[in-house]
């Protein structure tokens, strides 16, 4: 039945009920009482015995038959009262929960909400306004101060400050020019966008973090699995128990009262309520967790381990130094980046940029690409074979690297810069200097989350050793893992595993995916190569910022106690009325009544994690 449907049969019995109030105080005949008890009974009650029905042919024991076969013994032994009252209770009880369950779904909500529906798209020189689900790859969109950005994209032209709290969590604008990168359901501050179309529709961003979150409040923690099992053999035990209680004391009464009392209610919602809030303050944050079992073994970690590049550091390096034997720097330069166009990584990206700024025409384009994981990249450039790399790549091209050149790239190791070797056939060509800068609250982070309880911090990287320690140094990482491979990180990850450790991996979702989705918990940070993070990791943090970490360590804490809060007020609530029921202390009616206040009071609690903010918290 539709929601809408079960409320006017919930307040068509609730007038039944007035009127019979009314037939009790002003004494009319108990024929007409007992009528308008039964027909409330059987009104508010159909909703209930349909579910039942339906449960009986699945052969489920549900809370639902329980109150089926108890509202039926009511009505044959001729307490209609109480059949009247645990039918409305129940119906009623499931309406607050709907509701309740409503307000903590109020982030996923709120997010659809922002979805973006039109667009401002100029096609063949005409600007018009279109739907924004019509929009296709490769259009123009027109973005004015005020609107929102209704595709994901690249800026064409124009400048302005774009609010991304949407995707990143995060209020504070974010400057955006030509060549920036720009996501839907984000808002433009103020400016002028022109933007050209990479991803429209479902595959936006913003339509795959609604997407995801979906999944993740469907998905069940490890704890409801165990208490949806729990209720299956506990329901028919409950059964078995009445019908001992009726043999025993011979009062039918006490036992139905001990059949409905004994529900489990409280209990089988107990988890999925806190699991449901606690994701949608994630996702309100910028933090996407994949589903209840994610978040219950985050509040288990005791370790963390972390990749440099883009996750420590700002995974925007830059050139520091060129040093060319043979030939100019120029040259080398603009070779290294001819060759570096192929490539997606920082440090090819950082080379190209140089070029860029010193104003290099880049002419040649490399054929015969090769990407050597963790060791560079070999292209074919106007007919010469040249290799782009580190030491291992060097080492496994068969070039020989003399005296002078080793003792310059070592030099600038020392110094916290990784060498970038450019080589020929005929020996190395040049060494060229790339820094990155370390992020501002990576030291404040990594010592806020030992705070939090993270016993043990790590950090892995290709990078040469001195580089590592540097940054290690600088933020606060415990043990530092140089000069790996991809291959090399995973076996990292599994060593630590094997030590008995609950391990997260922090990585830029992308070159880390390995080691990402070996680890207890992966997690993703940053809206680079968000496709790929959203299939490996287990967590998404849609800003490039490290205090996220804390936050969802913290809150993945707070929605497992609350969790457990819940399941000790579900039992507690239960035992208790049920000493009631049996020292008669407690009725039919009264016992389903602080029932449903105890269901009520497990998503109350529950809802308190939709505004949950970490103490000291500073967004």
């Amino acid at each position: 039945m539709k929601a809408k449907d079960i409320n006017r049969i919930m307040y068509a019995s609730a007038l039944i009920l007035l009127g019979a109030l009314a037939a009790y105080l002003f004494k009319w005949n108990d024929g007409v009482l007992n009528a308008l008890l039964i027909m409330a009974t059987l009104l508010a009650g159909y909703p209930t015995f349909v579910k039942a029905w339906s449960a009986s042919f699945m052969r489920v024991f549900s809370i639902e038959l329980l109150v089926t076969i108890a509202v039926i013994g009511a009505l044959i032994i001729g307490e209609y009262v109480e059949s009247a009252a645990v039918t409305f209770l129940f119906l009623f009880g499931a309406y607050l929960e709907g509701r309740s369950l409503e307000k903590s779904r109020s982030s996923l909500k709120s997010l659809m909400e922002m979805a973006p529906l039109q667009a401002n798209v100029v096609r063949e020189g005409v600007r018009s306004i279109i739907e924004a689900e019509d929009v296709v790859v490769g259009d123009v969109v027109v973005v004015q101060t005020g609107e929102k950005i209704p595709i994901d994209g690249q800026v064409l032209s124009g400048m302005g400050a774009v609010n991304e709290a949407t995707i990143t969590g995060e209020s504070a604008p974010v400057a955006k020019a030509m060549g920036d990168r720009v996501f839907s359901g984000t808002i433009l501050d103020g400016g002028f966008l022109e933007v050209v179309a990479e991803s429209v529709g479902e595959d936006t961003t913003f339509n795959k973090i609604i997407e995801l979150v979906e999944e993740a409040q469907e998905g069940k923690a490890k704890t409801q699995r165990f208490l949806e099992r729990f209720a299956a053999i506990y329901t028919p035990g409950i059964m078995v128990l009445s019908l001992l209680v009726g043999l025993i004391t011979w009062d039918a009464h006490l036992a139905l009262t001990f059949l409905v009392i004994a529900c489990p209610g409280a209990l089988v919602i107990s988890a999925p309520v806190s699991i449901v809030a606690g994701i949608g303050n994630g996702a309100r944050n910028g933090i996407l967790i994949k589903g209840g079992e994610v978040m219950e073994n985050l509040a288990k970690l005791n370790a963390i381990v972390f990749d440099k590049t883009g996750t420590l550091t700002e995974g925007r390096p830059a050139v520091t130094a060129i040093k060319s034997f043979g030939v100019s720097q120029e040259e080398l330069l603009r070779m290294a980046a001819e060759a570096e166009t192929a490539s997606e990584h920082h440090l090819g990206k950082a080379i190209v940029r140089e070029a860029e700024r010193m104003e290099i025409e880049l002419v040649e384009e490399p054929t015969d690409v090769d990407v050597l994981k963790g060791r560079g990249i070999k292209v074919n450039l106007n007919g010469n074979s040249l290799f782009i790399g580190n030491r291992k790549g060097l080492a496994e091209d068969g070039v020989v690297v003399d005296d002078e050149v080793s003792a310059y790239a070592l030099k600038q190791e020392e110094r916290g810069n990784t060498a970038v070797f450019v080589a020929n056939g005929a020996g190395v060509l040049g060494v060229i200097s790339i820094a990155d800068k370390v992020r501002e609250r990576a030291a404040g982070a990594v010592r806020e989350l030992k705070l939090a309880g993270v016993k043990h911090t790590v950090m892995l990287t290709g990078d040469n050793e001195y580089t590592a320690n540097i940054v290690a140094d600088e933020v606060g990482v415990e043990r530092v893992f140089a000069n790996l491979l991809p291959e090399d990180k995973v076996d990292r990850v599994k060593d630590c595993m094997g030590r008995g450790s609950r391990i997260a991996m922090v990585g830029d979702g992308v070159n880390d995916a390995p080691a990402i989705a070996t680890a207890d918990v992966g997690i993703a940070m940053g809206v680079a190569g968000t496709d790929v993070a959203m299939e490996t990791a287990d967590v998404v943090l849609m800003a490039d910022n490290l205090d996220k970490l804390v936050y969802m360590l913290k809150l993945s804490k707070a929605t497992v106690l609350n969790m457990k809060q819940n399941m000790v007020l579900a039992i507690g609530t239960v035992v208790l009325l049920l000493m009631g029921v049996l020292t008669k202390n407690v009725n039919l009616a009264s016992g389903m009544l602080i029932h449903e206040l105890s269901v009520l009071l497990v998503i109350l609690n529950a809802i308190r994690l939709v505004r949950y903010k970490p103490r000291g918290f500073k967004e």
